[in-house]
């Protein structure tokens, strides 16, 4: 029988103990290594099983990025049957998650928008909520080589252990990693990031080159799941890329990027239309204002600075439709009645294939309404700078007063608030109208004649200027800072470069803003209407404030003004006053002859339109505009759910703020397959909505015109419309003002923005040569044969000038004005992550 060695064990009780403690040391050094092996990913940029190497980019001109090499593939059994037993591991501590969701994170791709940081990735008006892509990634890394683009990639991350990590985000240009401490998107918190100006990168894998890549300890149960987000803006250049990895916070150890077996969808997107966003989810990552409290210290993700651009400041013409309207009895024969008939419309004149736009002429208007665009006139330059003609002719220096002996009034700077001019107890007489300018005279005579040749460029007159900016003209030669005499320089005449610029439509500057009207013809002509119009009712009018006033000249006839004053009534209430008036200067060429719709005219038409010897301020015929109009928008769609929905929001907006229901929204859809668009319209708050579904390619013009043949009611107006438009708050009354049944047709100048620019940071510039959004009563309309839908059956382009030309020959006018805070949206002509290459990026 063998005894146990107890006495020998006691002896050797120290030496034993050595030995358990060393082989424990040894077994756990094995089985913590070996888990390392198994969160260990690869990146693959390229094909399966290719190992590329991204260079440096020489069109970005980063000489210090050095090219950075990919984990080689170790693709043995031991490390497959390795993560196969940590899978299994890890499946174990998923309950309650899907089968379906295992493996993947949901991306959402927002092409086509410039810039290279964060923050102007959360300025694109679709974000978060619109995509041009939703799709998934099976591991938190993504390459897909393009430009000009921003990632969101959310989801939630499953721990292979419990213990503490450490993170790091790596990407061209700059990108953010954001980890809730549960799997509540509302608790998630920025961890880690890369730049902040979007003028830092790290090449791919390079995990360590600023101190906010790598976060601090971060604790995780492997129990838990954990809702995560990434951020990514990449612009025109460099290698694009982001990555994020993750290890145990033990010193030496590599960053490995986070494999598929530890991520899972926050939800299934597969069935979903594009227009479906209630499942998205809203974080403080995707918020387009992020708190302040919420950024590390010197992080500025989100936070949006105020834009310098002068048209972004408060204007009364942008709320002046809430002002109640004065009572119309009250406007009837305050001013005589006479014959609207411009010399400058072109009716039964043949007109060449798009010779319209230079047919069209511009409107002055006051007060300054800051339309132009100061902040970009540096990067967009117009000819006349580089022209020794205009500068010669229409230089600086030709305005200063450089005789000591001139007249030393002072130099007046214009004060848009003249209400102190229009005191009723100090109204005096209109002084007379001077002569018109024979020269002028005869350019508007010729524009009208067809067998004139029209010069491409044309000269100005003396005295006028083209459309352009005239501030940063270089100084003569000669001119020596010592040798000016600086009390003569600043002694110069009150000369407003805007003032001078011509009603030409110059189609090549589109940085300047609406033609400026002097304070002095304002003051006089209101002087008088307000006398008329206190004599007409018994004088419990005062002036409050010129809102607006629009003059279209017409030197050989008379001027066309429409007046918006805001008045006070008996003292008590505030009302508004919008009405086109007229200002009869010379006997027009027809004047003897009858007046057209004599049936419509007033008894004294006739003579106030033929006997006159002065200026006369009269009520034009024929020309008042409707307050309560319908407008129907109309709209042709095809697949562009992100456009469509915001454009039904803005409709929703603009009825939510105005309380105007006399408008509608006719969407014309060629069998959109991204969303439902009449579900859509059928659960929006819009007043009225038609849905038409059309089969077949998009035919923009087939569109319109299918739209407007469902409008029963030809005394309304039809607006065609364009989806990627932001709308201001007053667009209807603007809309009903310069349409007149007959008379005005309204082609509104809308500013294109630039890539990446937003309307609360405008840069871009006046789409001059646009006519897509076209406001004309439906009786015109049709009366003009509506849209060519046969020439552009299979294309769109040039249906617009087409359409124009047809207009002006119809005799109707064709009002242009540039409205504020009316922005056509950057957008892409077609999708890049998916049209353009056929599939979604490899992760």
């Amino acid at each position: 029988m063998l005894r146990f060695p107890v006495k020998k064990i006691r002896k050797q009780f120290k030496l034993l103990l050595l030995l358990v403690l060393l082989t424990s040391a040894v077994w756990f050094t094995y089985l913590h290594i070996n888990q390392g092996k198994t969160i260990k990913l690869h990146f693959n940029y390229g094909k399966d099983g290719e190992r590329q190497t991204e260079g440096t980019d020489a069109s970005r001109k980063r000489d210090t990025r050095s090219s950075t090499g990919h984990h080689k593939s170790e693709d043995t059994s031991d490390s497959r049957e390795d993560e196969a037993a940590v899978s299994l591991c890890f499946l174990s501590h998923r309950s309650g998650t899907d089968n379906k969701y295992k493996g993947q994170a949901n991306l959402h791709v927002f092409e086509d928008w410039c810039g290279s940081s964060i923050a102007q990735l959360r300025k694109n008006l679709h974000f978060p909520l619109y995509p041009h892509t939703r799709t998934t990634v099976k591991k938190l890394a993504v390459a897909p080589k393009w430009k000009n683009y921003g990632l969101r990639i959310f989801g939630f991350l499953h721990p292979y252990r419990d213990g503490d990590f450490q993170f790091s985000v790596s990407s061209d240009d700059n990108s953010e990693f954001w980890l809730s401490p549960d799997e509540s998107p509302l608790n998630a918190r920025l961890l880690v990031y890369v730049g902040r100006l979007g003028t830092e990168w790290t090449a791919p894998g390079e995990f360590s080159k600023f101190r906010s890549q790598s976060s601090k300890s971060v604790h995780l149960i492997s129990s838990r799941r954990y809702y995560f987000e990434i951020l990514h803006k990449q612009d025109d250049k460099g290698s694009d890329h982001v990555e994020v990895g993750w290890r145990p916070f033990l010193p030496g150890l590599k960053y490995e990027v986070i494999d598929s077996a530890y991520i899972s969808l926050y939800t299934d997107e597969s069935n979903l239309k594009m227009n479906s966003v209630n499942h998205i989810p809203q974080t403080l990552a995707s918020h387009i204002r992020l708190p302040e409290v919420s950024q590390p210290q010197g992080m500025e993700a989100g936070s949006i600075m105020q834009h310098g651009a002068d048209m972004l400041k408060p204007d009364p013409r942008d709320t002046f439709y809430s002002t109640p309207m004065i009572d119309p009895s009250r406007l009837e024969n305050v001013l005589p009645a006479c014959l609207y008939s411009p010399t400058y419309v072109v009716k039964d004149f043949p007109i060449a294939r798009y010779q319209g736009l230079q047919f069209v002429y511009l409107s002055f208007v006051y007060p300054n309404d800051f339309t132009r665009l100061t902040h970009m006139e540096r990067e967009n330059k117009c000819f006349y700078r580089e022209s020794p003609i205009y500068l010669e002719k229409f230089g600086f220096y030709k305005y200063m007063k450089m005789d000591e002996e001139e007249d030393d009034r002072p130099f007046f700077f214009p004060n848009p608030d003249v209400t102190s001019y229009l005191r009723i107890s100090e109204i005096t007489e209109s002084q007379q109208q001077p002569e018109p300018n024979p020269a002028e005279q005869d350019r508007e005579t010729n524009r009208s004649n067809p067998d004139t040749d029209l010069d491409p460029e044309p000269e100005p007159e003396e005295g006028e200027m083209s459309d352009y900016s005239y501030e940063e003209v270089e100084a003569r030669p000669g001119w020596a800072e010592e040798s000016i005499n600086w009390q003569r320089t600043f002694s110069v005449n009150p000369m407003d470069f805007e003032l001078l610029r011509s009603d030409w439509n110059d189609l090549r500057c589109n940085v300047s803003g609406n033609l400026q009207l002097a304070e002095s013809e304002v003051v006089d002509v209101l002087a008088q209407y307000m006398e008329k119009l206190n004599e007409r009712n018994g004088g419990i009018y005062t002036l409050l404030r010129i809102i607006n006033v629009e003059k279209r000249r017409d030197s050989a006839r008379g001027n066309r003004y429409l007046v918006e004053l805001e008045l006070m009534e008996r003292g008590r209430s505030v009302v508004r006053l919008s009405e086109y008036i007229y200002l009869l200067l010379h006997r027009g060429r027809q004047a003897e002859e009858s007046i057209e719709n004599t049936d419509a005219a007033p008894a004294s038409a006739p003579a106030s339109a033929t006997a006159y010897a002065k200026p006369l301020l009269c009520q034009p015929v024929m020309l008042q505009w409707r307050r309560d109009v319908m407008v129907h928008f109309v709209v042709p769609v095809k697949n562009q759910a992100r456009w469509v929905q915001q454009f039904i929001s803005d409709m929703e907006n603009l009825h939510r703020q105005t309380k105007d229901d006399n408008f509608s929204i006719i969407i014309v859809d060629f069998e959109s397959e991204d969303m439902d668009v009449e579900q859509a319209l059928r659960e929006s708050s819009v007043p009225r909505y038609e849905y038409l579904r059309r089969e077949g390619n998009f035919e923009r013009s087939a569109g319109l015109q299918i739209g407007v043949d469902t409008i029963e009611d030809s005394h309304s107006i039809v607006f065609l419309c364009d989806l990627h438009i932001h709308f201001p708050l007053n667009i209807l009354e603007s809309i009903r003002k310069h349409c007149v049944e007959g008379r005005l047709a309204f082609a509104p100048i809308v500013m294109r923005l630039s890539c990446g620019s937003s309307p609360q940071e405008p840069d871009g510039y006046w789409e001059v040569n646009g006519f897509g959004l076209f406001g004309i009563y439906k009786s015109d309309f049709d009366k003009i044969g509506g849209m060519n839908t046969e020439e552009f059956k299979d294309r769109w382009g040039g249906e617009d000038w087409e359409l124009l030309d047809r207009v002006l020959q119809n005799g109707l006018e064709v009002e242009r004005l540039r409205l504020r805070n009316f922005f056509h949206y950057y957008h892409s002509k077609r999708g890049m992550w998916n049209a353009q290459n056929k599939k979604t990026p490899k992760g």
